[in-house]
């Protein structure tokens, strides 16, 4: 409850700051902009450059991909048979029923449900390096008038995000091989520091999007909005559950830990990224209420049935 008070806040003060004009009628796309080319990847290269390699790449990592995958799966298989979106709106959509919110509502989750913050490591770590770069180049390709072979290639050296993962990770890589942490402290705490900001400025851009915006106005796709939601917050739990139990043999806190993480809602990251394709920007924005508001049902629900 604390981590989703601290979230609920940061979103309400986007929300009044817009309602009071600070910063002008630019403001969120500055923010969400900043966020994306400058904050974000300052804080995949904090986070993983001082994890080891070895902690990163633990065994829930193999339930971490293949339940998300499913449920992404799941999304356009639906998408085909009755939503009919567009490309990068059926993006947005799978982004909504797989992308795991796993650092300002995942970490609290782990460090006071789980007691191991370091559990949502294989998450950030997949969703930075694998379905991040997926989905960000899906966008830019569905965006623009013509897809070349050079464009797919070199499409990883347009992803900051992408570049601060790869960065971090050599940068640990090397520490380890060396027995020190090789970045010295006036270069990494300036970088963390920057990093830090990614979140906050992430979450009051999400608040500053609700100004003079209701959930589910005109235009609202509801059914497609609704079911991203739920399989992110019902579904992937569940396929979580049975990768977790029955393909990895997990039992006890591990296996506890597997579907907590997996009820997590919809990252903000996912409203961040449409913003700037400027595509399916209202799925995202409802999508991500819908399931920060349900999700902590669905863990309450996991932690009596498990805990």
């Amino acid at each position: 409850m604390q981590g989703f008070c601290v979230i609920g806040i940061i979103i309400a003060i986007g929300y009044i700051a817009a309602r009071c004009r600070v910063g002008g009628p630019t403001a969120q796309m500055v923010l969400n902009r900043f966020s994306y080319f400058v904050s974000t990847p300052c804080l995949m290269f904090a986070l993983l450059s001082k994890e080891h390699l070895s902690d990163v790449f633990k065994p829930s990592i193999v339930v971490a991909i293949l339940c998300a995958v499913i449920t992404g799966a799941i999304f356009l298989a639906l998408n085909a048979a009755f939503f009919r979106l567009k490309l990068a709106d059926a993006t947005i959509g799978v982004l909504i029923s797989m992308f795991m919110n796993a650092n300002n509502i995942g970490l609290p989750i782990a460090t006071y449900i789980l007691g191991d913050p370091a559990a949502v490591t294989p998450i950030v770590l997949i969703q930075g390096i694998l379905f991040t770069p997926v989905a960000l180049t899906m966008l830019d390709l569905s965006t623009k008038d013509t897809i070349s072979v050079k464009a797919i290639v070199s499409q990883p050296l347009h992803q900051p995000i992408l570049i601060g993962v790869l960065i971090g990770i050599a940068t640990s890589a090397i520490s380890d091989a060396a027995g020190w942490f090789v970045v010295p402290s006036y270069i990494y705490d300036p970088i963390n520091i920057v990093g830090g900001s990614s979140v906050p400025l992430i979450l009051m851009a999400f608040g500053m999007s609700l100004r003079n915006s209701k959930p589910f106005g005109e235009g609202a796709d509801y059914v497609a909005t609704i079911t991203a939601a739920l399989l992110k917050n019902a579904v992937m739990p569940i396929v979580a559950f049975l990768l977790a139990y029955f393909l990895m043999g997990f039992r006890g806190a591990d296996l506890y830990a597997c579907v907590v993480l997996a009820a997590l809602p919809t990252a903000q990251n996912v409203y961040n990224y449409a913003s700037r394709y400027e595509v399916g920007m209202r799925l995202a924005r409802d999508g991500i209420l819908v399931s920060t508001l349900s999700s902590p049902l669905f863990i309450f629900v996991i932690a009596w049935l498990l805990g």
